[in-house]
Parts: structure tokens; C-alpha cells; sequence
């Protein structure tokens, strides 16, 4: 069955509270980290024997993360050919894809292929044209919230890898702050974009079932939402309507719920450490095997 999509949340002010979020998390950081540490192991191994390889970002978004993981794995295998497919609904981030690309010059000679579309799309494209392209590595970072159907989503993208290849799953940890968070107020918070909040517990869960092997591995992190117990700060504002997927969180909650939700991050999501409130944003990363 395909996945049909839900409306992606990069727009508008979402865009301004994920920015900050990410500077006061350094979370692309991590998972560079991540990558370095991890996948300049996994690169040749998913290539040994071929004489090219074929990428495919699911949600790709601007680009940093791509263009990180497209150079280590051109330092890992240099003189092979690389191939890239991004599959991006928003074209305000595929032009910032496109703007990276032109400045990099590594990033040239990598032939690009662009879907505008979002995940559900690109299967149904897939399935009409009855011509399936299959990769060597796959990766699908922070973009399961945007489908209705997790179990369909994760196994038609699996049954695109080649022999040998891997299915890259990056996500929020189980009993992370955003695990707590959003299963706690799910019935304020889950009626939007994200209608049904999963943890990479649940991803785990819909992997076993569908008898995938695979391998987890944790990115600890945290971001800092002190800006958010400042009265009239701007940046707290941005961060509350980012942490709840909600434009204008002073407004659009009862007193109750916002204390009741700002007492739960600094008490039960956070570690408080020299006057700083530290939101838990630890990731999974899931490694699953052809």
C-alpha cells in the first residue's frame, strides 16, 4: 500500500524555530560526527564489488547532511562514480540543495537527480512507472513523522537496495525529551502535521515485524531551551512553537497546558546544568541491512 503523505512542516515560521533549534542543538553536528565515526566503515563494504553507487535522500531538506555524507563517501571510494536521487517536497529547501551543490565543487561531479515530491509520491511514481531503480545506500533522516503508513514506507524504500546496500534511519530516541513531550500532550499536539507521534522505539517495533536486520546506534544530544522559561524572549517563542508544531503557542493553549508542558520539558526532558536548561534531543540511528 502506499504511504500517502501528510504536508510536510518546513514552511513558514516552522523554518525560523528549526534554525534556531539547530544552533542551539548542534544536532547536524552530531550526526556528522556520526557519520564519520560509523559510516567511513560501512561505505566500502556497500560497494565492494560494484563500479559505481547510487544514493538515494529521502526528505533531504537543504542539503547539509547529504553533502557531508556524498564527500566522506567520495573520500572512501574515489575514481567511482557517484550517483545522487533526493526526494524533496519543499522547493524552497531543494533550491538551497541546488545553491550548496553549485558552490561545492566535489559535490560537481556527482550526477544529481531531483524529485520534487514527497516520499508517498515518489513510491506511487515509482510503482506507475513499473521501472524500479535500486541504491546502494538510502537515507531517510527525521522524515517518518510526514507518513501515514510507517511499516509500508520502511519496506518499499528497503526493497530498493541493490545487494549489500543499507537503509540509514536517523531519528528522536526512545524516552527522549521529544519522546516524553509529545506522548504526554498527544491529544494537544498530535492533531496538525504529526497526527501520531513515533519514537524509534516504534520504528524498532515495525522493523522486527517486517523481519529486517539491523543496527542502533545513539547520538546523545542536547539543545538549549532556557530562551524558553525567559519571559518576552523572542527566541523561547520561536522554540515553543517549533518543539509543539504550533504557530503561536502563547496563544493557542490554555494556561494549564502550557504550564503543565513547560513543567514537564525543564523537569522531565531536560538536565539543568550552570543556569542552562538542557532539552534531552538525543537520536537513533537505525543502520538496516539489505
Amino acid at each position: 500500500m502506499t504511504s500517502e503523505p501528510k504536508k510536510a512542516g518546513y514552511e513558514g515560521r516552522y523554518i525560523q524555530g528549526f534554525q534556531y533549534y539547530l544552533q542551539n542543538s548542534e544536532e547536524h553536528k552530531h550526526i556528522c560526527q556520526f557519520v564519520d565515526k560509523v559510516l567511513t566503515g560501512e561505505f566500502p563494504r556497500i560497494a565492494e564489488g560494484k563500479t559505481s553507487v547510487e544514493v538515494l535522500g529521502v526528505g533531504s531538506g537543504g542539503g547539509e547532511l547529504d553533502a557531508h555524507m556524498l564527500s566522506v563517501l567520495q573520500t572512501k571510494l574515489p575514481g567511482t562514480p557517484i550517483t545522487a536521487d533526493i526526494v524533496e517536497p519543499s522547493s524552497k529547501l531543494t533550491e538551497q540543495f541546488k545553491a550548496l551543490v553549485a558552490k561545492t565543487a566535489n559535490l560537481q561531479k556527482i550526477l544529481f537527480a531531483w524529485h520534487g515530491v514527497s516520499c508517498g509520491e515518489y513510491e506511487k511514481q515509482v510503482k506507475d512507472k513499473g521501472q524500479i531503480k535500486r541504491f546502494d545506500f538510502i537515507h531517510m533522516i527525521q522524515m517518518l513523522f510526514y507518513v501515514d503508513d510507517y511499516a509500508a514506507t520502511i519496506k518499499f524504500f528497503h526493497s530498493l537496495l541493490n545487494e549489500n546496500g543499507k537503509l540509514l534511519i536517523i531519528h528522536e530516541a526512545a524516552n527522549s525529551g521529544w519522546d516524553k513531550l509529545w506522548k504526554t500532550f498527544k491529544r494537544e499536539l498530535c492533531t496538525k502535521t504529526i497526527s501520531e507521534y513515533l519514537s524509534s522505539g516504534e520504528i524498532k517495533g515495525h522493523l522486527d515485524k517486517l523481519g529486517l536486520k539491523y543496527e542502533e546506534h545513539m547520538i546523545p544530544n542536547t539543545c538549549d531551551v532556557t530562551s524558553c522559561f525567559t519571559q518576552g524572549s523572542k527566541q523561547g517563542e520561536l522554540l515553543h512553537d517549533f518543539m509543539t508544531d504550533t504557530d503561536n503557542f502563547q496563544q493557542n493553549f490554555s494556561e494549564e497546558v502550557k504550564a503543565g508542558m513547560l513543567d514537564l520539558i525543564k523537569n522531565k526532558c531536560s538536565i539543568q546544568k550552570d543556569g542552562r536548561v538542557l532539552f534531552d534531543c538525543t537520536l537513533s540511528c537505525l543502520l538496516v541491512f539489505a
